[in-house]
Protein backbone atom coordinates (compact mmCIF):
# COMPACT_ATOMS: atom_id res chain seq x y z
CA UNK A 1 0.00 0.00 0.00
CA UNK A 2 1.13 3.72 -0.68
CA UNK A 3 0.69 4.26 2.81
CA UNK A 4 1.12 7.92 2.31
CA UNK A 5 -1.47 8.61 -0.30
CA UNK A 6 -4.01 6.20 0.97
CA UNK A 7 -4.00 7.95 4.71
CA UNK A 8 -4.20 11.51 2.67
CA UNK A 9 -7.59 10.41 1.10
CA UNK A 10 -8.94 9.15 4.86
CA UNK A 11 -7.44 12.56 6.24
CA UNK A 12 -9.06 14.34 3.77
CA UNK A 13 -12.66 12.23 3.64
CA UNK A 14 -12.30 12.48 7.79
CA UNK A 15 -12.25 16.05 7.68
CA UNK A 16 -16.45 15.81 7.10
CA UNK A 17 -16.32 14.49 10.45
CA UNK A 18 -14.51 17.16 12.14
CA UNK A 19 -17.41 19.05 10.55
CA UNK A 20 -20.06 16.52 12.00
CA UNK A 21 -18.32 17.10 14.99
CA UNK A 22 -17.89 20.46 15.09
CA UNK A 23 -21.75 21.18 14.32
CA UNK A 24 -22.70 18.80 16.85
CA UNK A 25 -21.37 20.41 19.49
CA UNK A 26 -21.16 24.27 18.96
CA UNK A 27 -24.90 24.55 20.02
CA UNK A 28 -23.70 23.73 23.92
CA UNK A 29 -22.00 26.93 23.89
CA UNK A 30 -24.81 28.93 22.47
CA UNK A 31 -27.59 27.39 23.41
CA UNK A 32 -28.45 29.52 26.65
CA UNK A 33 -27.62 32.44 24.67
CA UNK A 34 -29.97 31.66 22.15
CA UNK A 35 -32.90 31.30 24.58
CA UNK A 36 -32.25 34.59 26.01
CA UNK A 37 -32.13 35.90 22.51
CA UNK A 38 -35.33 34.95 21.16
CA UNK A 39 -36.95 34.27 24.80
CA UNK A 40 -37.98 30.69 24.11
CA UNK A 41 -40.21 28.59 25.91
CA UNK A 42 -38.27 25.39 27.34
CA UNK A 43 -40.02 22.93 24.47
CA UNK A 44 -39.18 25.54 21.91
CA UNK A 45 -35.62 26.01 23.47
CA UNK A 46 -35.29 21.91 23.33
CA UNK A 47 -36.76 21.58 19.73
CA UNK A 48 -34.08 24.87 18.79
CA UNK A 49 -30.94 22.60 20.09
CA UNK A 50 -32.63 19.30 18.36
CA UNK A 51 -33.62 20.79 14.97
CA UNK A 52 -29.83 20.47 13.54
CA UNK A 53 -30.71 16.45 14.69
CA UNK A 54 -34.16 16.60 12.99
CA UNK A 55 -32.03 17.27 9.97
CA UNK A 56 -29.81 14.42 10.69
CA UNK A 57 -31.80 12.06 10.86
CA UNK A 58 -33.24 12.88 7.06
CA UNK A 59 -29.80 13.62 6.05
CA UNK A 60 -28.86 9.87 7.15
CA UNK A 61 -32.07 8.68 5.49
CA UNK A 62 -31.34 10.14 2.16
CA UNK A 63 -27.49 9.35 2.38
CA UNK A 64 -27.39 6.41 0.28
CA UNK A 65 -28.89 7.95 -2.81
CA UNK A 66 -27.00 9.97 -4.03
CA UNK A 67 -23.52 8.08 -2.27
CA UNK A 68 -25.33 5.29 -4.98
CA UNK A 69 -26.19 7.37 -7.79
CA UNK A 70 -23.69 10.18 -7.76
CA UNK A 71 -20.55 8.51 -5.97
CA UNK A 72 -19.13 8.74 -2.50
CA UNK A 73 -16.93 11.34 -3.34
CA UNK A 74 -19.36 13.67 -5.15
CA UNK A 75 -21.68 13.49 -1.86
CA UNK A 76 -18.70 14.01 0.05
CA UNK A 77 -18.60 17.53 -2.14
CA UNK A 78 -22.12 18.59 -1.55
CA UNK A 79 -21.83 17.87 1.99
CA UNK A 80 -18.96 20.57 2.13
CA UNK A 81 -20.90 23.04 0.42
CA UNK A 82 -23.94 22.40 2.83
CA UNK A 83 -21.61 22.94 5.96
CA UNK A 84 -20.74 26.08 4.52
CA UNK A 85 -23.72 27.68 3.69
CA UNK A 86 -25.39 26.27 6.76
CA UNK A 87 -22.96 28.24 8.59
CA UNK A 88 -22.86 31.49 7.21
CA UNK A 89 -26.62 31.74 7.03
CA UNK A 90 -26.97 30.17 10.54
CA UNK A 91 -24.78 33.21 12.28
CA UNK A 92 -26.82 35.93 9.68
CA UNK A 93 -30.58 34.62 10.85
CA UNK A 94 -32.59 37.38 11.89
CA UNK A 95 -35.38 35.95 12.82
CA UNK A 96 -36.44 31.84 15.07
CA UNK A 97 -37.58 30.82 12.03
CA UNK A 98 -35.26 31.34 9.55
CA UNK A 99 -32.39 29.87 12.80
CA UNK A 100 -34.28 26.77 13.06
CA UNK A 101 -34.38 26.26 8.82
CA UNK A 102 -30.51 27.10 9.01
CA UNK A 103 -29.54 24.34 11.78
CA UNK A 104 -31.85 22.26 9.95
CA UNK A 105 -30.09 22.30 6.43
CA UNK A 106 -26.11 21.63 8.57
CA UNK A 107 -28.21 18.61 10.29
CA UNK A 108 -28.63 16.92 6.44
CA UNK A 109 -24.59 17.79 6.07
CA UNK A 110 -24.37 15.73 9.38
CA UNK A 111 -26.42 13.01 8.15
CA UNK A 112 -24.80 12.52 4.90
CA UNK A 113 -21.57 13.13 5.87
CA UNK A 114 -22.14 10.36 8.26
CA UNK A 115 -23.17 7.93 5.54
CA UNK A 116 -21.06 8.90 2.90
CA UNK A 117 -17.62 9.29 4.42
CA UNK A 118 -16.86 6.04 6.91
CA UNK A 119 -18.19 4.00 3.78
CA UNK A 120 -15.68 5.83 1.39
CA UNK A 121 -12.84 4.92 4.21
CA UNK A 122 -13.94 1.60 4.07
CA UNK A 123 -13.99 1.26 0.46
CA UNK A 124 -10.41 2.47 0.23
CA UNK A 125 -8.76 0.85 3.28
CA UNK A 126 -6.60 -2.42 3.20
CA UNK A 127 -8.35 -4.85 5.77
CA UNK A 128 -5.07 -4.78 8.21
CA UNK A 129 -5.45 -1.18 8.39
CA UNK A 130 -9.35 -0.52 8.04
CA UNK A 131 -10.14 0.07 11.68
CA UNK A 132 -8.11 2.73 12.84
CA UNK A 133 -8.68 4.55 9.07
CA UNK A 134 -12.51 3.98 9.36
CA UNK A 135 -11.54 5.32 13.22
CA UNK A 136 -10.16 8.00 11.86
CA UNK A 137 -13.32 9.25 10.65
CA UNK A 138 -14.63 9.37 14.34
CA UNK A 139 -11.02 11.02 15.56
CA UNK A 140 -12.20 14.08 13.95
CA UNK A 141 -15.63 14.16 15.15
CA UNK A 142 -14.22 14.20 18.65
CA UNK A 143 -11.35 16.61 17.11
CA UNK A 144 -13.95 18.64 15.79
CA UNK A 145 -16.20 18.81 19.61
CA UNK A 146 -13.11 19.92 20.96
CA UNK A 147 -12.06 22.30 18.98
CA UNK A 148 -15.68 23.75 19.51
CA UNK A 149 -15.40 23.94 22.75
CA UNK A 150 -12.07 25.25 22.75
CA UNK A 151 -13.71 27.86 20.34
CA UNK A 152 -16.59 29.21 22.30
CA UNK A 153 -14.57 29.75 25.20
CA UNK A 154 -11.96 31.74 23.63
CA UNK A 155 -15.01 33.51 22.29
CA UNK A 156 -17.30 33.81 25.32
CA UNK A 157 -20.58 34.95 26.13
CA UNK A 158 -20.12 38.54 27.24
CA UNK A 159 -20.99 39.76 23.55
CA UNK A 160 -24.42 40.32 22.88
CA UNK A 161 -24.11 38.34 19.40
CA UNK A 162 -21.19 36.19 20.13
CA UNK A 163 -23.57 33.07 20.10
CA UNK A 164 -23.33 34.31 15.97
CA UNK A 165 -19.35 34.09 15.49
CA UNK A 166 -19.71 30.45 17.82
CA UNK A 167 -21.68 29.22 14.70
CA UNK A 168 -20.73 31.20 11.85
CA UNK A 169 -16.72 30.25 12.41
CA UNK A 170 -17.68 26.94 10.80
CA UNK A 171 -17.35 28.14 7.43
CA UNK A 172 -13.33 27.89 7.65
CA UNK A 173 -12.82 24.47 8.07
CA UNK A 174 -16.08 23.81 5.44
CA UNK A 175 -14.29 25.98 2.90
CA UNK A 176 -10.59 23.96 3.55
CA UNK A 177 -13.14 20.73 3.29
CA UNK A 178 -14.48 21.30 -0.27
CA UNK A 179 -11.26 22.75 -1.60
CA UNK A 180 -9.03 19.37 -0.32
CA UNK A 181 -11.65 16.96 -2.05
CA UNK A 182 -10.30 18.12 -5.17
CA UNK A 183 -7.12 15.61 -4.48
CA UNK A 184 -9.46 12.29 -3.47
CA UNK A 185 -10.15 9.60 -6.09
CA UNK A 186 -13.92 7.94 -6.03
CA UNK A 187 -14.25 4.86 -4.30
CA UNK A 188 -13.00 1.53 -6.72
CA UNK A 189 -15.23 -0.36 -5.03
CA UNK A 190 -18.52 1.77 -6.32
CA UNK A 191 -16.75 2.48 -9.38
CA UNK A 192 -16.79 -1.45 -10.38
CA UNK A 193 -19.93 -2.37 -8.73
CA UNK A 194 -22.38 1.12 -9.93
CA UNK A 195 -20.79 2.22 -13.00
CA UNK A 196 -18.36 -0.53 -14.34
CA UNK A 197 -15.76 1.82 -14.61
CA UNK A 198 -12.58 -0.82 -14.39
CA UNK A 199 -9.80 1.16 -15.44
CA UNK A 200 -10.38 4.01 -12.97
CA UNK A 201 -11.23 1.48 -10.98
CA UNK A 202 -7.87 -0.71 -10.70
CA UNK A 203 -5.99 2.83 -10.98
CA UNK A 204 -6.75 3.69 -7.54
CA UNK A 205 -6.80 -0.02 -6.51
CA UNK A 206 -3.14 -0.15 -7.55
CA UNK A 207 -2.13 2.84 -5.09
CA UNK A 208 -4.41 0.27 -2.19
CA UNK A 209 -2.53 -2.75 -2.71
CA UNK A 210 -0.04 -2.75 -5.51
CA UNK A 211 0.36 -6.72 -5.14
CA UNK A 212 -2.97 -8.18 -4.45
CA UNK A 213 -5.48 -5.88 -6.12
CA UNK A 214 -6.18 -8.36 -8.78
CA UNK A 215 -6.97 -10.54 -6.39
CA UNK A 216 -9.34 -7.52 -4.53
CA UNK A 217 -10.84 -7.26 -8.59
CA UNK A 218 -12.04 -11.07 -8.37
CA UNK A 219 -12.89 -11.18 -4.50
CA UNK A 220 -15.08 -7.48 -5.55
CA UNK A 221 -16.87 -9.24 -8.58
CA UNK A 222 -17.43 -12.39 -6.57
CA UNK A 223 -19.61 -10.31 -3.71
CA UNK A 224 -21.93 -8.86 -7.22
CA UNK A 225 -23.39 -12.59 -7.65
CA UNK A 226 -25.74 -13.81 -8.10
CA UNK A 227 -27.40 -10.91 -9.58
CA UNK A 228 -24.78 -8.61 -11.57
CA UNK A 229 -25.32 -5.42 -12.71
CA UNK A 230 -28.37 -4.93 -9.84
CA UNK A 231 -26.21 -3.22 -7.06
CA UNK A 232 -28.12 -0.08 -6.88
CA UNK A 233 -31.44 -1.62 -6.79
CA UNK A 234 -30.38 -4.01 -4.42
CA UNK A 235 -32.89 -4.11 -1.45
CA UNK A 236 -31.87 -3.37 2.00
CA UNK A 237 -34.79 -4.94 3.94
CA UNK A 238 -34.77 -8.34 3.16
CA UNK A 239 -34.44 -11.64 5.28
CA UNK A 240 -30.92 -12.43 3.70
CA UNK A 241 -29.56 -9.19 5.64
CA UNK A 242 -30.97 -9.30 8.89
CA UNK A 243 -28.33 -9.77 11.06
CA UNK A 244 -26.47 -6.61 9.64
CA UNK A 245 -29.02 -4.56 10.00
CA UNK A 246 -29.89 -6.12 13.79
CA UNK A 247 -26.99 -5.49 14.35
CA UNK A 248 -26.34 -2.05 13.23
CA UNK A 249 -29.70 -1.12 14.75
CA UNK A 250 -28.95 -2.20 17.65
CA UNK A 251 -25.47 -0.72 17.68
CA UNK A 252 -26.66 2.92 16.94
CA UNK A 253 -29.59 2.60 19.76
CA UNK A 254 -27.36 1.84 22.34
CA UNK A 255 -24.72 4.16 21.17
CA UNK A 256 -27.50 7.24 22.23
CA UNK A 257 -28.96 5.79 25.00
CA UNK A 258 -25.66 5.85 26.65
CA UNK A 259 -26.19 9.74 27.17
CA UNK A 260 -23.26 10.79 25.16
CA UNK A 261 -25.18 13.71 22.87
CA UNK A 262 -27.13 14.88 25.87
CA UNK A 263 -23.68 15.26 27.65
CA UNK A 264 -22.49 17.11 24.06
CA UNK A 265 -25.43 19.03 23.73
CA UNK A 266 -25.58 20.30 27.17
CA UNK A 267 -22.49 19.78 29.11
CA UNK A 268 -22.47 23.28 30.73
CA UNK A 269 -26.13 23.05 31.94
CA UNK A 270 -25.64 19.79 33.52
CA UNK A 271 -22.78 21.33 35.17
CA UNK A 272 -24.74 24.29 36.41
CA UNK A 273 -27.37 21.75 37.60
CA UNK A 274 -24.66 20.05 39.85
CA UNK A 275 -23.90 23.27 41.27
CA UNK A 276 -21.26 24.68 38.77
CA UNK A 277 -21.07 28.55 38.10
CA UNK A 278 -21.58 29.60 34.01
CA UNK A 279 -17.56 30.62 33.39
CA UNK A 280 -16.56 27.45 35.25
CA UNK A 281 -19.28 25.18 33.55
CA UNK A 282 -18.40 26.22 29.84
CA UNK A 283 -14.79 25.55 30.68
CA UNK A 284 -15.45 22.05 32.32
CA UNK A 285 -16.89 21.47 28.65
CA UNK A 286 -13.10 21.86 27.56
CA UNK A 287 -11.99 19.03 29.98
CA UNK A 288 -14.49 16.62 27.89
CA UNK A 289 -13.65 17.97 24.65
CA UNK A 290 -9.96 17.24 25.63
CA UNK A 291 -10.65 13.70 27.07
CA UNK A 292 -12.25 13.01 24.17
CA UNK A 293 -9.41 13.74 21.62
CA UNK A 294 -7.21 11.94 23.76
CA UNK A 295 -9.03 8.58 24.36
CA UNK A 296 -10.19 8.37 20.78
CA UNK A 297 -6.65 8.95 19.54
CA UNK A 298 -6.19 5.58 22.03
CA UNK A 299 -8.51 3.85 20.84
CA UNK A 300 -7.44 4.12 17.19
CA UNK A 301 -3.70 2.16 17.87
CA UNK A 302 -5.75 -0.14 19.31
CA UNK A 303 -8.98 -1.29 17.44
CA UNK A 304 -6.34 -3.32 14.90
CA UNK A 305 -4.97 -4.97 17.48
CA UNK A 306 -7.00 -6.29 20.30
CA UNK A 307 -10.14 -5.80 17.86
CA UNK A 308 -13.31 -3.97 18.20
CA UNK A 309 -15.65 -6.38 20.90
CA UNK A 310 -12.86 -6.31 23.41
CA UNK A 311 -13.19 -2.19 23.34
CA UNK A 312 -16.78 -2.38 23.90
CA UNK A 313 -15.95 -4.70 26.56
CA UNK A 314 -13.78 -2.42 28.64
CA UNK A 315 -15.74 0.76 27.27
CA UNK A 316 -19.68 -0.58 28.62
CA UNK A 317 -17.84 -1.83 31.94
CA UNK A 318 -16.51 1.93 32.44
CA UNK A 319 -19.91 3.41 31.26
CA UNK A 320 -21.68 1.07 33.71
CA UNK A 321 -19.54 2.35 36.86
CA UNK A 322 -19.37 6.06 35.89
CA UNK A 323 -22.98 6.60 34.92
CA UNK A 324 -23.67 4.86 38.46
CA UNK A 325 -22.08 7.28 39.96
CA UNK A 326 -23.64 10.40 38.42
CA UNK A 327 -26.72 9.24 39.28
CA UNK A 328 -25.35 8.66 42.89
CA UNK A 329 -24.35 12.19 42.98
CA UNK A 330 -26.89 13.81 41.73
CA UNK A 331 -29.36 12.19 44.55
CA UNK A 332 -26.75 12.84 46.97
CA UNK A 333 -26.25 16.32 45.80
CA UNK A 334 -22.50 15.35 46.06
CA UNK A 335 -21.39 18.62 44.17
CA UNK A 336 -20.15 19.65 40.76
CA UNK A 337 -16.65 18.81 41.40
CA UNK A 338 -17.87 14.99 41.74
CA UNK A 339 -20.32 14.82 38.71
CA UNK A 340 -17.36 16.95 36.46
CA UNK A 341 -15.01 13.75 38.00
CA UNK A 342 -17.16 11.38 36.84
CA UNK A 343 -18.44 12.41 33.57
CA UNK A 344 -14.86 12.76 32.45
CA UNK A 345 -13.93 9.25 33.49
CA UNK A 346 -17.24 8.79 31.45
CA UNK A 347 -16.11 9.93 28.66
CA UNK A 348 -12.79 8.11 28.30
CA UNK A 349 -14.44 4.92 28.48
CA UNK A 350 -17.01 6.17 25.75
CA UNK A 351 -14.47 7.64 23.86
CA UNK A 352 -12.24 4.31 24.17
CA UNK A 353 -15.50 1.36 23.11
CA UNK A 354 -18.33 2.76 21.36
CA UNK A 355 -16.98 6.12 19.93
CA UNK A 356 -14.54 4.73 18.34
CA UNK A 357 -16.32 1.40 17.14
CA UNK A 358 -19.51 2.63 15.90
CA UNK A 359 -18.85 4.14 12.83
CA UNK A 360 -15.69 1.26 12.14
CA UNK A 361 -18.21 -1.81 13.03
CA UNK A 362 -21.52 -0.87 10.54
CA UNK A 363 -19.12 0.34 7.42
CA UNK A 364 -17.70 -3.34 8.03
CA UNK A 365 -21.24 -5.68 8.32
CA UNK A 366 -23.01 -4.88 5.24
CA UNK A 367 -22.08 -6.46 1.85
CA UNK A 368 -20.92 -3.71 -0.82
CA UNK A 369 -24.10 -4.03 -2.55
CA UNK A 370 -26.00 -2.56 0.07
CA UNK A 371 -23.46 -0.94 1.96
CA UNK A 372 -24.27 2.79 1.93
CA UNK A 373 -27.80 1.74 2.30
CA UNK A 374 -26.98 -0.37 5.86
CA UNK A 375 -24.99 2.67 6.82
CA UNK A 376 -28.30 4.85 6.26
CA UNK A 377 -29.70 2.65 8.09
CA UNK A 378 -27.31 2.80 11.21
CA UNK A 379 -26.58 6.38 10.98
CA UNK A 380 -30.69 6.90 10.84
CA UNK A 381 -31.18 5.22 14.02
CA UNK A 382 -27.80 6.90 15.79
CA UNK A 383 -29.38 10.39 14.73
CA UNK A 384 -32.91 10.00 15.13
CA UNK A 385 -32.32 8.50 18.88
CA UNK A 386 -30.24 11.68 19.74
CA UNK A 387 -32.80 13.96 18.58
CA UNK A 388 -35.31 12.37 21.29
CA UNK A 389 -32.63 12.31 23.53
CA UNK A 390 -31.29 16.36 22.76
CA UNK A 391 -35.16 17.05 22.47
CA UNK A 392 -36.33 16.08 25.62
CA UNK A 393 -33.21 16.23 27.95
CA UNK A 394 -34.13 20.28 29.05
CA UNK A 395 -37.93 18.83 29.81
CA UNK A 396 -36.69 15.82 31.98
CA UNK A 397 -33.99 17.47 33.43
CA UNK A 398 -36.04 20.10 35.00
CA UNK A 399 -38.87 18.26 35.90
CA UNK A 400 -37.36 14.30 37.18
CA UNK A 401 -33.48 15.65 37.59
CA UNK A 402 -30.32 14.62 36.72
CA UNK A 403 -30.14 11.52 39.13
CA UNK A 404 -32.84 9.50 37.59
CA UNK A 405 -32.09 10.76 33.65
CA UNK A 406 -28.44 8.77 34.49
CA UNK A 407 -29.80 6.40 35.93
CA UNK A 408 -31.48 5.44 32.93
CA UNK A 409 -27.98 5.92 31.19
CA UNK A 410 -26.95 3.36 33.25
CA UNK A 411 -29.38 0.80 33.10
CA UNK A 412 -28.86 0.60 29.06
CA UNK A 413 -25.61 0.42 29.41
CA UNK A 414 -26.04 -3.10 31.11
CA UNK A 415 -28.35 -4.02 28.30
CA UNK A 416 -25.48 -3.20 26.27
CA UNK A 417 -23.01 -5.43 27.80
CA UNK A 418 -25.45 -8.43 27.07
CA UNK A 419 -25.52 -7.33 23.14
CA UNK A 420 -21.71 -7.31 23.22
CA UNK A 421 -21.53 -10.67 24.76
CA UNK A 422 -23.87 -12.55 23.16
CA UNK A 423 -24.43 -10.76 19.88
CA UNK A 424 -21.47 -8.87 18.51
CA UNK A 425 -19.01 -10.56 16.21
CA UNK A 426 -15.32 -9.19 15.93
CA UNK A 427 -14.41 -8.21 12.06
CA UNK A 428 -10.92 -7.00 12.72
CA UNK A 429 -8.07 -8.30 10.16
CA UNK A 430 -10.93 -9.42 7.59
CA UNK A 431 -11.90 -8.05 4.36
CA UNK A 432 -15.00 -6.77 3.79
CA UNK A 433 -15.80 -9.48 1.52
CA UNK A 434 -15.06 -11.84 4.23
CA UNK A 435 -17.19 -10.28 6.68
CA UNK A 436 -19.84 -10.33 3.80
CA UNK A 437 -19.94 -14.11 3.89
CA UNK A 438 -20.72 -14.59 7.67
CA UNK A 439 -23.23 -11.72 7.55
CA UNK A 440 -25.77 -12.98 4.86
CA UNK A 441 -28.60 -15.47 5.67
CA UNK A 442 -28.14 -18.16 3.06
Amino acid sequence: MNNNVVFFWAFVVALGGFLFGFDTAVISGAEQAIQQHWHLTEVQHGFTVSIALIGTVFGALGGSIPSDRLGRKTTLILVALVFLLSAVATAMATNWYLFLICRFIGGLGVGASSVAAPVYISEVSPAQYRGRMVAFFQFNVVFGILISYLSNFMIGTDGENSWRLMLGIQAAPAALFLVLLRWVPESPRWLLLHRKKEAQAIATLQIINPVGYQDDIITIRQSQQPAPGANSGERLFTAKYRVPMMLAVLFAVFNQVSGINAIIYYAPRIFEMAGLGAGSSLLSTVGIGVVNFVFTLTAIRFIDKIGRRRLMYIGTAGLIVTLGLVAFSFYTHAGGIAVVSYLLLYIAFFAFSQGAVIWVFIAEIFPNKVRAKGQTLGSFTHWIMAAVIAFTFPYLASHIGGGYIFLFFCVMMVLQLLFVWRLMPETKGRTLEEIEMTMIAH
